[in-house]
């Protein structure tokens, strides 16, 4: 081929290449993608890297924007209030109600449908049975414990009942009476962690209907046992999560409850110490043999605004959300589990047995915090908070209390 035609043949190509350009900025879309993750140095590099692979393979033009965590949820409440949110949200499946509520969401039921997301993740993106949020990462607020520690004091197989906990406790308390049982959490901004226990025991805290049921018997008999762990010495007044991590991690506590990076955090703050290899996953024990563990679910979504973008916007958040080389990479680089099963059932993550024991044993029957749905969840969080810390100092009895936050929180529904 001359040189002359050779250039010609370039001419052409580029002529055609520029040709294609806008149809193919139609098929990916432009839209926005909003997240606090885009602000942090190595979570950013690897979103960031996924977001330049969609953009190239589909010619979508993506324009990202961030926050900080701490400001996150109130910036994208105001930039919701004045019509200047858009595209695809990260969301903290914790903030979900809010921006539902403004009725700026698109349905995404239909997308999620294409996929095979866990009974679970799905669970984190719904209110009142409509599919808000695509989960992009999906765990719980289990329990942990330094297997090491429990071997020392002649505990050899975890316990799965309420029976062989109390049990467990009470053997580490003999072995060594300056070790923590059981940091649970008794800081009244941190009570809502009675909830998975008010499950176990058969409490509802709220119904299918929306009605309050915190005065059932469940309920009463789950904060009646939790106060009496503290009066046995079994568990620690004034425990918030920070400082059960600190202790954990210098081998001061058996059993805490955490998410699932709390063998991360032991690592992190004890690095030269081999506790890391000793920190187990534990599905919470049951009132009775045969029972679903209970325990809260935690990890993030992302939502789509319905506006003329959410097609496309759509289409991303499933892409990032599902795709196996790309939330596989998440979980390498960041170690937060996949949502879909196919992710969770590969190699990848079923050779991190941490991971593959957390994500079966306790993030497969965990559920949303029953307060999440309200938009008056803090205020509900806070009034069965006090009235369990209440039970805690002596104030009131388990029954007076968990009527009085029936009472106050059936208002706040109302």
């Amino acid at each position: 081929m001359s040189r002359r035609s050779l250039s010609t043949l370039l001419v052409l190509v580029i002529v055609l290449l520029v040709s294609l350009a806008p149809a193919m900025a139609q098929e990916g879309g432009k839209f926005t993608f909003t997240g606090w993750s885009l602000q942090e140095g190595a979570t950013r590099d690897v979103i960031m890297g996924v977001v330049a692979e969609y953009s190239q393979a589909t010619g979508a033009e993506i324009t990202d924007v961030s926050y900080p965590y701490n400001e996150y949820l109130n910036q994208i409440l105001l930039q919701a209030r004045g019509g200047n949110l858009s595209g695809a949200v990260q969301l903290d499946i914790a903030w979900l109600a809010p921006l539902a509520a403004m009725g700026v969401l698109k349905d995404l039921g239909p997308v999620a449908a294409e996929a095979d997301y866990t009974a679970a993740a799905l669970s984190s993106g719904q209110i009142n049975g409509v599919q808000y949020g695509l989960p992009w990462t999906t765990a719980s607020i289990g329990m942990v414990a330094n297997m090491k520690l429990l071997e020392e004091a002649g505990i050899t197989e975890l316990p799965t009942t309420i029976a062989e906990f109390e049990a467990a406790l009470e053997a580490l308390k003999a072995y060594d009476p300056d070790v923590i049982p059981y940091a649970g959490m008794t800081d009244t901004a941190q009570l809502k962690d009675i909830i998975p226990w008010i499950w176990t025991f058969g409490g509802t805290v709220i119904d299918d209907e929306g009605n309050v049921v915190l005065n059932d018997e469940g309920s009463i008999a789950a904060v009646e046992w939790y106060a009496g762990l503290l009066e046995r010495g079994l568990i620690a007044a004034d425990m918030d999560r920070f400082d059960a991590r600190q202790l954990f991690a210098q081998g001061r506590v058996g059993f805490y409850d955490d998410a699932i990076v709390a063998r991360g955090l032991v690592q992190s703050n004890a690095p030269d110490s081999d506790l890391a290899d000793y920190v187990v996953p534990v599905p919470r024990p049951v009132l009775n043999e045969g029972d679903a563990p209970q325990a809260l679910l935690w990890g993030h979504i992302i939502v789509v605004i319905d506006d003329a973008n959410a097609d496309a916007a759509a289409a991303f958040a499933k892409y990032i959300t599902t795709d196996q080389d790309t939330v596989l990479n998440y979980f390498e680089q960041l170690a937060l589990p996949p949502t879909t099963q196919t992710a969770l059932d590969s190699e990848t993550v079923q050779n991190n047995a941490y991971v593959a024991t957390w994500s079966e044993g306790i993030t497969a029957t965990a559920r949303t915090n029953p307060f999440w749905p309200y938009t008056q969840a803090a205020a509900m969080e806070q009034a069965l908070n006090e009235r369990v810390q209440a039970v805690l100092t002596g104030e009131m009895s388990a029954a007076d209390a968990m009527n009085d936050a029936h009472d106050e929180i059936s208002d706040l529904i109302d």
